[in-house]
């Protein structure tokens, strides 16, 4: 049951950039959300994570890193594919609470 209307990954990459993944710019994205963005568009560009874990006082990276690293192995298509799931997820969340 395939949407034909179903945004593509640059879509769905641009509704993240510019619009934080829906219309409503004063909602924000929890942080596991967006580690999981994260993670799902790292391996969808650039595929398994690369480089050392960092430590562990460096927070932020860190946090990235082992989101990353959690999508280890899935192929760059599936990441896209669930990229864009969770964009639309979030859409349509947003507009159910409207």
């Amino acid at each position: 049951m395939e949407n034909n209307n179903q945004m593509t990954f640059e879509q769905a990459e641009e509704k993240v950039r510019n619009e934080g993944y829906c219309d409503n710019s004063s909602q924000y994205i929890l942080n596991d959300v967006q580690l999981d963005l994260y993670a799902l568009y790292k391996q969808a560009t650039v595929g398994d994570v690369e480089g050392n874990q960092p430590w562990a006082v460096q927070f932020e990276a860190r946090s990235k890193w082992d989101a990353w690293n959690g999508k280890k192995g899935m192929p760059q298509d599936e990441a896209k594919k669930q990229y864009i799931a969770l964009v639309q997820s979030l859409i349509d969340k947003e507009k159910s609470s409207s």
